[in-house]
């Protein structure tokens, strides 16, 4: 007859069997376990140092690529924008950087800047809008074909024919109803000045926002500064709307204007923050002038980082429409 002692010694040879077995079973997987993650630990490591070099050789290409570009800017924009004078039109939001490199630029092609209209906050209120119409009204009558569309479509027929023109009588020169308007927007609130904007610029750029603006104006916003960049454009012998990257992705004024109508005559620069950017712009007005307009640049929508074919330097433009 088996006896307590016997069973007592089996169940315990039987746990301290189990016991073995758990251990040496954990400590075998551990070992496998431990070895794996070690493993995939030295190869992230390894392509996280890989993808530090690399990223530190695209900076250097970058940096590189930049001061080649600043480096033959003036010889890349020679002749370009010969006997032209340049207006600029700030968007709120707009970099002053980028204004003030491409400022530097129009006399390397040739050109001169005439002044800056800054559009205020005031004017894409939309409190303001019976005011901005009532404003317009008073020079609908002196100003052919301002008399139809919207309030912005009207406001900016009004407001261009005071800054820009593609009446080469007209270029360089002030007059009393231009010089009338332009101080009637100021007064308003509407626009500041600086230069001399009133004496009629041949060509425009127009500079977007860095950043969207907030959703729920933005769609109003961007409509009325599209129709003032549209009118520039009928106005004048070419207009180009310029900005960073950021202003060409999703919610940007750029991203907006290349998916309006307004595309197939004004065009568009997304990399005007660097100085390779900054040539394209000139090369793009130069390509209004001859009556061809195009998105440039890295964003959505572009047809190519710069015009192509690239204009001739020596080439005499027509103005543009006529």
């Amino acid at each position: 007859m088996i006896d307590f002692r016997y069973h007592l010694v089996s169940i315990l040879a039987i746990f301290l069997a189990l016991t073995v077995g758990l251990v040496l079973g954990a400590t075998a997987l551990q070992d496998s376990t431990l070895r794996g993650l070690r493993a995939t630990s030295n190869s992230l490591h390894k392509d996280n140092n890989n993808l530090r070099d690399s990223n530190a050789q695209l900076k250097k290409q970058a940096a590189g690529e930049e001061q080649f570009a600043a480096g033959l800017a003036a010889q890349n924009v020679a002749a370009r924008l010969k006997d032209q004078s340049v207006l600029f039109v700030q968007t709120p939001g707009g970099a002053e950087a980028i204004h003030s490199q491409l400022a530097k630029l129009i006399p390397l092609a040739g050109g001169h800047v005439t002044g800056e209209v800054t559009i205020q906050d005031k004017f894409l209120a939309d409190d303001q809008q019976s005011t901005v119409d009532a404003l317009t009204n008073q020079y609908v009558s002196q100003v052919p074909g301002s008399a139809s569309g919207d309030v912005y479509a009207r406001a900016g027929a009004v407001l261009a024919s005071a800054i820009v023109t593609k009446d080469a009588t007209r270029k360089d020169h002030e007059d009393t109803t231009s010089t009338g308007i332009v101080s009637a927007f100021e007064s308003a609130g509407f626009i500041t000045t600086s230069g001399r904007p009133a004496s009629h610029a041949t060509l425009a750029i127009v500079i977007a926002p860095s950043n969207p603006y907030q959703p729920k104006t933005a769609d109003g916003d961007y409509k009325a500064l599209i129709s003032m960049t549209a009118a520039l454009d009928d106005g004048n012998m070419g207009t180009v709307m310029a900005g960073p990257l950021t202003a060409a992705q999703d919610g940007g004024l750029i991203n907006a204007l290349r998916n309006s109508g307004t595309s197939d005559k004004v065009s568009s620069v997304d990399m005007a923050d660097y100085s390779s950017g900054q040539t394209v712009t000139v090369l793009a007005l130069q390509n209004e002038m001859g009556g061809n307009s195009g998105a440039y640049g890295i964003g959505p929508g572009v047809s190519g980082y710069l015009p192509s074919p690239v204009p001739s330097p020596m080439a005499s433009p027509s103005a543009k429409g006529t």
